[in-house]
Parts: C-alpha cells; sequence; structure tokens
C-alpha cells in the first residue's frame, strides 16, 4: 500500500490498523482552498505537520472551518518534491506518549505545496496569487530563528539580503526579500490587510518579523524602488502577532518507520536534505503541546482557541515566552546538549536516567531560574516544569537527541541563559555572582567546543554559524594542557552579541575561566566537575 489519497478511501486501512482518518470532505477543502485561500504557511517541517497542521484539521473535521493549509517551503523544493507531492500533501502523524503507546493519524489539512523560488515561474505565480487574495487571513511561519536574520554578526548585511536592496521586489533572492515583495504585491492589488505571524522559538517573534520586512522596505523607498505609501500600509494594514509555541518533534524514529511497514506502507523511506534535515512522509511528536498567540488578528483567523490554543496579549504572550525560553524549558534543553555530547549520550531521555544531570537541569530551573521567572497567569510555571522534568524529557519514545539540540548554540545562549544573568543583575535581592549551574554550563558549552568528548575522543560538533570563529579563538587544546585560560577565553566571555551581557561584568566570567580550566585537566574532567558542583 503506497501513502497517497487512496488511503482516505481504504477500507483495508480501516480495518487492519488504528490509524485515524479525516472527517471532512478533503476534495471540497481543497476546492474551498484554491478558490479562497485563508491561510499560508512558509516553513514546512516537521513542527508544521505534527501541530499546526493537525490544529487546522480538528477545525476541519468539526466542520468549524472549509479551508486547509497551503505549505511553502521558503528557499529549496526538496520537501516539497520528495516529501510532499509524492503523497499527495498527507502526512502521517504519530504522538508518541509516555507510556510506550502511539497515536496514528492522518494530516489532510494541507491542500497545496508550492516552493517559493522566483525561477519556479509555475510556483510564483501560485504564491502571488494567494498572497493578493482578500480572503487570505493569515501567512505564517516555522523558518527557525535563522530565517529572520539580514545581517552578518559584524553587522553587514548577508549576500542575498545586499542584493535584494539593490534590486528591489522583481529579483528578490533572501527569504525576508521574498516576503517583503509579496506584501508589496499584496500592497499594489488593493492594499488588503493580512496578519503575519511567526511561530518560530525566538523571542519576540513578531517584532523581529516586522522589524526585519521594514527593514527591507525603508531601503527600497529610499532608493525609489517602492512607493513611498508602502511603509504605512505595512504598518497600518498588517499586523505580527508574537508567539510561543512548544511541542518536541524530533528527526522520524526508525522504530515508528518499521511499525508503519508494518501497517502496510511500502513507502516510509527517510529523505535527508542537502542541509542535513531529516524528513519522511510520517512525522513522530510528544504528546504535550502549548500555543499562546497575541490576538492580533486585522482580517479575521481560524477559530483555534476551540483546539486549545491561548490567544491573549502581547504582553502575556511576552511573558509566557519568557517563562518557557528563559527558565523552564529551553535552557534544560540546551543543558542536556551540551553535556550530553560531552559524555556520550545519544538520546534526551537517557540522559534523565542520570542522577547527576536529573540533579543539574533541576538546579538550573528550580534554584536559579524559578527566581526570575514571572507568572504568566495562563500557565502556571511550576507546572510546566515538572511535566518537562518529569514526563517530557523522560519519554523514551521521543527519539530526540543532544547532539539535534546543540545546533547553532551560539544563536540560542543569549536568551537561554542571558536573560537569567541580566534578571540577577537587575535585582535588588539576588546576585549574577552567587550562580553556579548556568555559569557551569557555559564552562560546559567552550569545552564541547572542542570537539573532544570526556573520554579524550573527538566527535562532530552540531552545526553553528559561529563555529569556525570560536574554534579560533579557543585555539588547539588538549585535555591536561597548562593554558593561559583569561586569554583564551576572555574575547568569548566578554561578548555580548553571544551572551547578551557581558560575562565578566556580571561577575561570572572568572567562575566560567574556573570550571573550563577543571573540565579539560584531565580525562573524565567533565564528569568529575559535575559531581564536585553538584554534590
Amino acid at each position: 500500500m503506497y501513502f497517497n489519497e487512496e488511503c482516505l478511501t481504504s477500507q483495508e486501512l480501516v480495518n487492519k490498523t488504528n490509524i485515524k482518518l479525516p472527517l471532512f470532505n478533503r476534495r471540497q477543502v481543497k476546492e474551498n482552498t484554491k478558490k479562497n485561500p485563508k491561510w499560508i504557511h512558509f516553513g514546512p517541517g516537521n513542527i508544521f505537520r505534527a501541530f499546526i497542521a493537525n490544529l487546522q484539521q480538528s477545525l476541519l473535521d468539526r466542520g468549524e472551518d472549509d479551508c486547509g493549509i497551503i505549505a511553502v517551503a521558503p528557499n529549496n523544493s526538496e520537501i516539497i518534491d520528495k516529501i510532499y507531492r509524492p503523497h499527495d500533501n498527507l502526512s502521517l502523524l504519530v504522538t508518541m506518549n509516555a507510556d510506550g503507546s502511539n497515536e496514528k493519524k492522518i494530516i489532510a489539512s494541507i491542500t497545496e505545496s508550492l516552493t517559493c523560488d522566483m525561477q519556479n515561474k509555475v510556483d510564483w505565480e501560485r504564491i502571488e496569487s494567494i498572497c493578493i487574495a482578500g480572503s487570505l487571513q493569515i501567512m505564517s511561519f516555522t523558518i527557525t530563528e535563522k530565517g529572520y536574520k539580514l545581517k552578518k554578526d559584524n553587522g553587514e548585511y548577508l549576500e542575498s539580503v545586499k542584493q535584494d536592496l539593490q534590486m528591489g521586489p522583481s529579483q528578490v533572492k533572501s527569504f525576508m526579500g521574498k516576503i517583503t515583495s509579496l506584501l508589496y504585491k499584496r500592497y499594489l492589488n488593493g492594499a488588503k490587510p493580512v496578519s503575519l505571524v511567526s511561530m518560530d522559538n525566538c523571542s519576540h517573534n513578531g517584532i523581529v518579523l516586522h522589524d526585519a520586512i521594514l527593514d527591507i522596505a525603508k531601503i527600497w523607498i529610499d532608493r525609489n524602488l517602492v512607493k513611498r505609501e508602502f511603509q504605512q500600509y505595512l504598518e497600518k494594514n498588517i499586523t505580527y502577532p508574537c508567539t510561543m509555541i512548544d511541542k518536541i518533534t524530533p528527526y522520524p524514529s526508525e522504530k515508528i518507520q518499521e511499525e508503519l511497514k508494518q501497517d502496510g506502507f511500502n513507502d516510509m523511506d527517510f529523505v535527508v536534505s542537502s542541509r542535513g534535515s531529516k524528513y519522511a512522509p510520517f512525522v513522530n511528536a510528544e504528546k504535550t503541546e502549548y500555543l499562546v498567540v497575541e490576538d492580533s488578528f486585522i482580517n479575521g483567523r481560524p477559530a483555534l482557541e476551540k483546539t486549545g490554543v491561548i490567544f491573549t496579549d502581547r504582553a502575556t504572550v511576552d511573558k509566557v515566552e519568557k517563562m518557557k525560553v528563559c527558565t523552564c524549558l529551553n535552557p534544560l534543553h540546551t543543558a542536556l546538549a551540551i553535556f550530553g555530547c560531552l559524555l556520550g549520550y545519544t538520546s534526551i531521555s537517557s540522559e534523565m536516567n542520570s542522577p547527576l544531570l536529573r540533579k543539574l537541569v533541576e538546579k538550573i530551573g528550580y534554584d536559579e531560574g524559578m527566581k526570575v521567572v514571572i507568572d504568566p497567569g495562563v500557565i502556571l510555571p511550576k507546572e510546566f516544569i515538572e511535566k518537562c522534568i518529569n514526563e517530557r524529557f523522560p519519554n523514551s519514545a521521543i527519539p530526540d537527541t543532544p547532539q539535534r539540540i546543540a545546533c547553532d548554540t551560539s544563536q540560542k545562549v543569549a536568551i537561554r541563559f542571558g536573560e537569567t544573568i541580566k534578571a540577577y543583575m537587575k535585582s535588588n535581592t539576588l546576585k549574577s555572582e552567587d550562580l553556579v549551574y548556568i555559569p557551569l554550563t557555559i564552562a560546559a558549552w567552550c569545552r564541547y567546543l572542542l570537539g573532544i568528548d570526556d573520554k579524550g575522543n573527538e566527535f562532530s560538533i552540531s552545526p553553528d554559524p559561529l563555529l569556525e570563529v570560536l574554534q579560533s579563538k579557543l585555539g588547539n587544546i588538549n585535555l591536561g594542557d597548562k593554558i593561559n585560560v583569561h586569554n583564551i577565553l576572555e574575547d568569548i566571555l566578554s561578548d555580548s552579541k553571544i551572551f547578551g551581557v557581558n560575562l565578566y561584568d556580571a561577575g561570572i566570567g572568572e567562575k566560567i575561566e574556573g570550571y573550563f580550566l577543571e573540565m579539560i585537566s584531565k580525562k573524565n574532567g567533565v564528569e568529575i566537575t559535575l559531581n564536585k558542583y553538584l554534590k
């Protein structure tokens, strides 16, 4: 049996498997969406298929909506050509419960898939036609934190952005340039309102998206490449809600692949993209999920509150985001990722079986982070962090790895640790120099960048845009070397672009240097250092 639209009417599938089928008329939904598109989403990866598309499916199943979502790949066509289109834009969602059971469901709410590439004229013209439609309510994004960046770390524009700024909206290469071009097309065709919704895990994502688009638009205006009124349109007729999204959607599991083959599917093969991402016709994910959205929609929206989405104001979204990203989840995940790679772990769940690593994340979360967390009111921080530590991270059914989470750590530490450090510095009752476990983790990250594990063996460091720069500052350090640690680490630890603050100004730079020296002193130095400060 092949995984395509014929499965939706397969009696064999109903009789022999426990896979849940959609309850709506997909053909009618596809027609409705083509005529009057309401929602286009850029970034068709696993979080979109497992969470966002499933939310809309719930509304369709209950007759609460009559349109699906159009999925767009931001930069290349691999996932569209190899995953989406061969399977009629269907996805198989496998929810992996903590008790070891799985729930399977065909996601059929994605009605069309396209590639956001001006060279692909058919797809680009179709995207333009969607983006000028008066019915369009939402343009949403899961493109990772890097997708919104216009500039290099030295402040210069990226080469693709430079070209876009020179050529204008008719010839765009950068993703933010493409979105700004599409909005200009919408402006020229009636200046219709629409909401741009970032669902990426980056701080103040709606503001980041707004600023990137306005940055490009203002330069186009200054260079007379677009009409001057375009800026007013972007600020008056477009809204940019902030969001907080949370659901663990790791790379596809070989165990789940085998289970689906036993269900009778012959085409569950993995596809590894040119960028190293792994995809499959199915997506596996945990059951727990949160989506908190600023309720600022200018042209209507789906009734997603009926699916558990929390709609609120921007200030509350900001509090929820800080609770999750700065305290209750992401810092703990990053700590597990760094130490997991150094200590030879290949799964997050197995790390939580280590009393040492469990105690580490409890110390970072409960002892250091929770002292500065702000209760957002809509989600209780204590309940959120307890679910992470006691249910989500230990879930052995989730094949998540420290190596995956360690990707792009240099882009994350300013939020995941820097915000807590700054909160201590501003506090009248807390002192940043009293922090122990966050500095210990930062020292471990510097140790991790050497690419040598705790046994003294080389390992592959996960992709990171600053890897070469950081490693050049560290030089060739071997375990047991006598080094001038301050001369080596000063440039890194004083870099407020990385950490959000100069760590010496915070009173913990020298402390981190000391931890680092202990970790490189001998084989097993990382574990010895952890034991020393945790016991």
